[in-house]
């Protein structure tokens, strides 16, 4: 079957009697989000409130705007040595929390998106003699153990080197560790020892200051430009975005063998919007229509791309799966996995068009309910009117009263995004809270220090500190990037 015409499509056979009861029927307690945008708030009723500038607790440096009542400290500063004698790395970026080994800690997992040439010293994650996958890899993982009252962090080091470009990734099954994700499929041919493009996996327990994992790609969960993935903990299934800028991209589902042992091997899929070849997410879309789903399989995950073979995407695309946009932040939540696509939309943003005629837009929020029975069902959540609701929305996550935070990477180049908290930027990024009774985004902080995007928001084990990175550069030691840990009244607002 060819593509009708979308908007014929959801008005015909998808959303046909759409009505309120329906949207929450859908979308659960989150059912206020397929108005999101329609109505918006009177002054002061969104989120927290007003946002002001704000020092920081440990250095009083003012790094971020903030509500009143929130206050936080700078944990793991670029170039700060750690407890195993390595200068913190550049480019933090994807990160998830766990329970500490000592009372009243947090174990954090953070990725470093470096983004240097082979083996280049320049702010990498290096740890000599080490089980390494590539000898002239410069990115990887650092562990942080931190107390998130005082500030303190009691110990910090790699735990996982010898890959490149480690942009985001996701929990492992039952917490058990970090799964990060190689946003490239660079090579050889760039002056790489090995490929890339793979998940890793770094484990909770067992990497230690001098020594961490071994870094051994996981094959079979796919060799693409990987961003985030989302794990279902009744399934063991692992849902994996995909950012290869300038093309269309896929989601994906990776049905392991052993879901205790992703290295067993598995089935990797990409889904397909039933019934319909090539269905273009990417605009045109209906906020709150359930889209059913499908699954088609990958058949060559570890494709030869050196050789000519074609890319997971394109094996998908050619057997009718869904297209999506910079596919970035995913997390599992209230049943479902919620994703980030940076550039979907109607709304346009002004940047060059992409490989195949696309031009961007300011970002979609997606969520994907797995079927018991079925495929599941798909659902634009969110869509956003312009840059001033939200602009390119990357990493996300689910919050422990029920909102989400999404975190702006706001590149474009052709609609400046200035800021009053920020005078000076041309480019500002936001932590962008969901409301899921009102059904619309909010400000809830602001990076005053530097362009940089944020990433790797992540809530505490007891839901009382949000962690969050600045990025910083992903090739210089300035600007520096930066974990926040942010404590206040969470209780007063959504999330």
């Amino acid at each position: 079957m060819t593509a009708p015409d979308r908007r014929s499509f959801l008005g015909g056979t998808l959303a046909a009697g759409l009505a309120s009861g329906l949207a929450v029927q859908t979308l659960g307690r989150h059912a206020a989000w397929a108005e999101a945008g329609r109505r918006p708030s009177r002054p002061g009723e969104a989120g927290y409130g007003a946002l002001r500038r704000v020092a920081s607790r440990n250095t009083g440096e003012e790094l971020l705007a903030l509500p009143a009542g929130f206050s936080y400290t700078v944990l793991g500063r670029t170039g700060t040595p750690m407890s195993d004698g390595v200068p913190t790395p550049i480019a933090h970026d994807g990160m998830a929390a766990f329970p500490g080994t000592r009372r009243h800690t947090v174990r954090l997992v953070r990725n470093h998106e470096v983004r240097t040439g082979p083996g280049s010293p320049v702010g990498r994650v290096h740890v000599p003699g080490s089980a390494r996958y590539d000898e002239l890899g410069v990115g990887g993982t650092t562990t942080l153990e931190v107390d998130p009252r005082s500030g303190e962090v009691v110990r910090h080091f790699v735990s996982l080197n010898g890959t490149i470009v480690n942009c985001a990734g996701g929990m492992m099954l039952h917490r058990r560790g970090w799964l990060t994700c190689e946003e490239t499929t660079a090579g050889p041919a760039r002056g790489w020892q090995r490929k890339h493009g793979y998940v890793f996996e770094v484990p909770l327990r067992g990497p230690e200051p001098g020594r961490p994992a071994a870094s051994m790609p996981l094959t079979a969960m796919g060799r693409f430009s990987h961003e985030a993935v989302a794990v279902d903990p009744r399934t063991g299934y692992v849902y994996e975005t995909e950012d290869d800028a300038g093309r269309p991209d896929g989601f994906y589902r990776f049905r392991p063998r052993d879901p205790l042992d992703l290295s067993a091997g598995g089935v990797l899929e990409m889904l397909k919007v039933r019934g319909v070849d090539g269905y273009d997410c990417r605009e045109g879309q209906t906020t709150g229509a359930r889209l059913p789903v499908e699954w088609v399989t990958i058949d060559d995950p570890d494709p030869d791309l050196e050789g000519g073979a074609p890319t997971c995407a394109q094996q998908g695309l050619a057997k009718g799966a869904a297209k999506f946009n910079r596919l970035e932040g995913c997390w599992y939540g209230d049943g479902g996995v919620f994703f980030n696509s940076t550039s979907g939309g109607d709304a346009k943003n002004g940047d060059a068009p992409g490989a195949d005629g696309y031009l961007e837009g300011y970002g979609q929020v997606w969520r994907y309910v797995p079927g018991r029975r079925d495929g599941g069902t798909l659902v634009l959540v969110y869509e956003s009117p312009g840059r001033k609701q939200l602009d390119s929305p990357d990493n996300l996550t689910f919050t422990p009263r029920g909102g989400i935070v999404l975190c702006e990477d706001d590149a474009g180049s052709a609609d400046a995004d200035p800021h009053p908290l920020a005078p000076g930027l041309v480019n500002v990024n936001r932590l962008i809270g969901l409301d899921p009774r009102r059904g619309e985004p909010f400000e809830f902080a602001v990076n005053i220090a530097d362009d940089s995007e944020f990433a790797g928001a992540c809530f505490s084990p007891d839901g009382a500190t949000l962690f969050v990175n600045q990025l910083g550069s992903t090739a210089a030691l300035d600007p520096p990037g930066r974990t926040y840990a942010i404590r206040g009244p969470w209780g007063r607002g959504p999330l």
